[in-house]
């Protein structure tokens, strides 16, 4: 298959039967008529690659291990998809909210509440991300409508569940290697939460999604956002929609990539409505196994992302966490 052979979807005069075919035949898609400002988009990459650019010294300033909530600086080699190392270095961006305290044990997933830690030394950076995230999460919002009204259901089906989402930025950096340490830049896996918006640098090459013909490379286009849906739309669809294996490779030695990749999910005390379908929808609808790790998929937003997290983040689950991994909702 060619670099460029998924469709591309247009927000500002959007086609919800095409919306729909697409996220239930492949469930990716390019995206334009978002919204997103280019030059902002230009900028943020830009300041990105300044903070990537500082002493390592400088970025562990604001390392993720000194954030109980998950946010700020992940060094190279410090995630984990599947259990092994992902090859890349990146900032993680979510709402700026206050920590919670002290937790409720019905809630675990207040952990993941907190401010974001941000580089004293590109101050810009703050104001760029926080900008760019709200523009996402608009066209995000605008999607999921138009997922609602392709299924059948009102526009606002999915109103309540987003009234005050979560969502989540990650700024990623690729360096190139050779390989020896491992073959992942990002191992394979499906998105947890609603839906991803990702823009990757344009020229960069490495991303890749799961067909039934083999991995396919998809190459950015510039000013397109490439979109897929998480697992939470797939259960509420009980699996007509699809949740797509895709990874990232790492870039040749002596290059690298940046990307921004923007995760819009509900609320985490929320799970979202199952979609009535039609008859003629639910009969073509897959149904829902269990995650990547053969585990339970949480139709509640919070208890996903916190699995994830954990999961994903050793460090911070080891300083700070240790005894959310004994919780028997965490251990599927």
């Amino acid at each position: 298959m060619s670099a460029r052979s998924l469709p591309i979807i247009d927000l500002e005069n959007l086609d919800v039967d095409a919306l729909r075919a697409v996220t239930h035949e492949i469930g990716f898609f390019y995206l334009t008529g978002h919204g997103i400002d280019q030059q902002l988009t230009d900028d943020l990459i830009a300041a990105s690659r300044e903070f990537f650019a500082l002493p390592e010294v400088d970025k562990l300033e604001i390392e993720n291990s000194n954030s109980p909530n998950f946010r700020g600086y992940t060094r190279v080699g410090g995630e984990r998809t599947q259990g092994y190392i992902d090859w890349r270095e990146q900032l993680d961006i979510g709402p700026e909210r206050a920590a919670v305290h002290p937790i409720d044990p019905d809630r675990p997933w207040d952990v993941l509440n907190g401010p974001n830690l941000w580089p004293a030394r590109v101050p810009q950076l703050r104001d760029l991300a926080l900008d760019w995230s709200a523009q996402a999460q608009s066209a995000g919002l605008r999607l999921i409508s138009g997922w609602a009204v392709s299924l059948g259901a009102p526009a606002d089906f999915f109103d309540a569940a987003f009234a005050d989402p979560d969502p989540l930025l990650k700024i990623a950096r690729y360096p190139g290697h050779d390989g020896s340490v491992t073959d992942q830049g990002v191992g394979s896996h499906k998105d947890v939460g609603a839906l991803t918006l990702l823009y990757p640098e344009p020229d960069s090459a490495g991303f890749q999604v799961e067909t039934g013909n083999g991995w396919l490379d998809v190459a950015p286009i510039r000013g397109h956002l490439l979109v897929n849906i998480g697992e939470l739309l797939e259960v509420a669809t009980g699996g007509y929609l699809k949740a797509t294996v895709h990874r990232v490779l790492p870039p040749a030695a002596g290059t690298d990539r940046v990307s921004l990749p923007f995760f819009l999910n509900p609320g985490y005390d929320h799970a979202l409505p199952t979609v009535p379908l039609s008859p003629e929808l639910a009969a073509e609808a897959a149904g829902v196994g269990p995650d990547q790790h053969g585990g339970t998929l949480h139709a509640r937003y919070g208890l996903n992302a916190l699995k994830s997290r954990l999961r994903a983040h050793p460090n911070v689950t080891e300083r700070y966490h240790r005894d959310l991994l004994d919780l028997p909702a965490l251990r599927g």
